[in-house]
Formats: structure tokens, C-alpha cells, sequence
């Protein structure tokens, strides 16, 4: 019976490898068939191809697409490290780039929350009008609820960048203590086997959560394509559009388009972590923060903290 038992176990783990190997290489005829057809998932005036894209969105021939692309590009900067560290240099220049450029949101909002008091306060106007021609109008009410947007870019976009800048709090328990390759390793064990698989289960419940505030018929993660292109039948944008007052703001489903951003953004700095462990593992402790665009204080911008008496 134990023969038996280790015998089936071992025959259910060689299948499970037969069918990655068989998704990896498949990944590239997926791949290859969606951009010479793009008309079939791209064509947003067609009901069909806006379900195909909600489908292979959070499907499982996306995530091998994504996985090929993480293995080819990490066996090419195997043998070319210049490759890797381009690669490196690439997505952490996107999550700088989008991250910086995000935190002026912070700016932003509390320009607006003082407009608002104005307003309300000194003008005693019950809504706020901008632009010029054709000017921009809502109630005081709508403008407040908006600084949850402001707020909520800030959190999802800059969060890569934080991470990239080194400005999240680490509970370090063993890992000061280690030298400098074993640094790696953990790094590269923490982006595969937590960072990654924490990406990809959240990107899978917040791509259809997005979709059910924009569409109906409602997706479901469960629904497969055929599922879905009958439902295109009965297509119809429903965009959120609903506030948590009668005058309040309207754009709710930007929150969730910043969750999906949020979520694919962790995964790719994923990669990006792994490959930059890597390689200042295989190069040693002297490419420690090589090509890291690290932001830099200038005299006179120190944070306080601390005070005299």
C-alpha cells in the first residue's frame, strides 16, 4: 500500500511538470497568436474581444505568458549579465519614474483641501467651478470625496517606488546578522516564493473585481471563455459611477483601475529584485546597489527628528 501511495504521489508530481513544460512552450505560440491577432482581444468596439481580454487576463495562459518571459529574459542575463542589468535598470526606472511622478498627488491634495475650506468657509459657495469655455462644476462635496483618489495614488503607485528607494519598514531577525551572498539568497527566496505568488493571487481577485464595476454581464474568475463569449450577448458598459452622497464623487471605479496598477507593479518589481539579488549575489558585495537610482537630499531638505530644549 505504501508502494502504491509513493507511486501515485510521484506519478501526480511528474504530470504537474509535463503540464508546465507543456504551458511554457505553448506560452509562446499563446503569445505569438495574440499579437498577430490582435483584433480578437483589442477591438474594444467589439463585445467578444472585450470578454477575451477579461478572460486571458486572469487566465492561466496569461501567467505562463508572463512566467516564459521571466525565465527567458533571467537565461539570457545568465550568460549576459549587461543584458540583466538593463533589464534591472528598466523596470526600476518605470517604478521610480511612476512613482515620483504620483506623489506630487500628496501635493495636490492638500492644494485642493485648502481651495476647499476657502470656499466653504470665506465664499460660502456650495460647489466650485474650473476651466475655462467649458468649466468643470461640482458640488464642495464631490471635490472632498475626491481627495480619497489623491490619497489612494499615492498609496498604490509610489509603493514600488518606496520599495525600490529602500523607505519600507524590514523586521530583520537574522538577516543583518549574514554576509553578503547569503543577503541575496534570502532576497531571492523572498521575491519568488512570497512576492510573487502574493501578486499573482491578488492580481487574480482584483482584475475581475475591477471588471464587475465596469461591465455586465459580471465576470467571474470561474467563468471560462466560452462562459464569457455568451455573455457577450448581452454586453453593456455599467460603469461605477456611485458615491456615498447624492453630490459626492463619481469616479469609485478609479479605485479599483489603481488596485490592478498597484498589483502589476508588484509583480514586475518582483522580477526585478530577484534579478538584481542575483546578480550582485554572483558579482559580490562590491555591485551592492549598483545602478540604484536612489533619490538624494540636498542640503537643507534633512527630515527632523529631533527637537532641543
Amino acid at each position: 500500500m505504501e508502494e502504491e501511495g509513493a507511486g501515485s504521489a510521484i506519478g501526480v508530481v511528474g504530470d504537474g511538470i509535463i503540464w508546465v513544460l507543456q504551458n511554457i512552450v505553448m506560452a509562446f505560440y499563446n503569445f505569438g497568436y495574440a499579437i498577430t491577432h490582435p483584433q480578437l482581444w483589442l477591438n474594444w468596439s467589439d463585445p467578444q474581444a472585450i470578454m477575451r481580454f477579461v478572460y486571458y487576463g486572469g487566465s492561466v495562459e496569461f501567467f505562463f505568458v508572463c512566467l516564459t518571459f521571466f525565465l527567458v529574459i533571467f537565461a539570457i542575463g545568465v550568460w549576459r549579465h549587461n543584458f540583466l542589468w538593463s533589464a534591472v535598470r528598466v523596470m526600476e526606472g518605470l517604478a521610480n519614474t511612476v512613482g515620483r511622478f504620483a506623489a506630487w498627488a500628496g501635493l495636490l491634495m492638500v492644494l485642493q483641501q485648502v481651495i476647499i475650506v476657502f470656499m466653504q468657509r470665506i465664499f460660502t459657495r456650495p460647489d466650485i467651478s474650473i476651466g475655462f469655455g467649458i468649466p468643470l462644476q461640482f458640488d464642495i462635496s464631490w471635490f472632498a470625496e475626491e481627495l480619497k483618489l489623491y490619497n489612494a495614488m499615492v498609496v498604490t503607485l509610489c509603493l514600488t517606488y518606496t520599495f525600490v528607494q529602500g523607505g519600507h519598514v524590514r523586521v530583520d531577525l537574522i538577516y543583518s546578522a549574514v554576509s553578503h551572498r547569503a543577503k541575496k539568497m534570502i532576497d531571492m527566496f523572498g521575491s519568488i516564493f512570497f512576492m510573487v505568488p502574493v501578486a499573482v493571487m491578488i492580481w487574480l481577485y482584483t482584475w475581475f473585481f475591477m471588471w464587475r464595476h465596469l461591465i455586465v454581464p459580471k465576470p467571474s474568475a470561474s467563468d471560462q471563455v466560452d462562459r464569457l463569449l455568451m455573455k457577450a450577448r448581452a454586453f453593456r458598459w455599467n460603469v461605477e459611477t456611485i458615491g456615498f452622497s447624492p453630490n459626492g464623487f463619481s469616479g469609485y471605479f478609479l479605485f479599483k483601475v489603481l488596485m490592478v496598477l498597484m498589483v502589476g507593479m508588484i509583480f514586475i518589481h518582483a522580477w526585478a529584485f530577484f534579478y538584481r539579488s542575483y546578480l550582485e549575489w554572483k558579482e559580490g558585495e562590491e555591485s551592492a546597489n549598483k545602478y540604484l537610482d536612489k533619490d538624494v537630499l540636498e542640503a537643507g531638505e534633512e527630515p527632523y527628528d529631533h527637537a532641543e530644549f
